[in-house]
């Protein structure tokens, strides 16, 4: 995992494969925004940035409610499923 974050390309590499995973199981997209805050919630409490880009979403995602995180969440699948 540590080397996964030392590129922010690299964490969207390994996002986007995990979601087309979770595509391939049958995952509702719900199902997979849901688990994908609670990485960015695992993340955000236990993993010091690695680079300047999760710099931003950690400092973002302090500073989010619970509504917030859900659709910082939703975003990060999108753009990693738009890659």
């Amino acid at each position: 995992m540590a080397t996964v974050l030392k590129s922010f390309e690299r964490w969207k590499e390994f996002l986007s494969e995990r979601v087309e995973q979770a595509h391939k199981a049958g995952m509702s997209e719900e199902t997979i925004s849901k688990i994908a805050a609670q990485v960015g919630e695992f993340l955000a409490n236990k993993i010091d940035p690695e680079n300047k880009e999760e710099r931003i979403l950690k400092e973002l995602w302090d500073v989010a409610d619970d509504e917030d995180k859900k659709v910082l969440a939703r975003c990060m699948v999108k753009l990693v499923s738009q890659s």
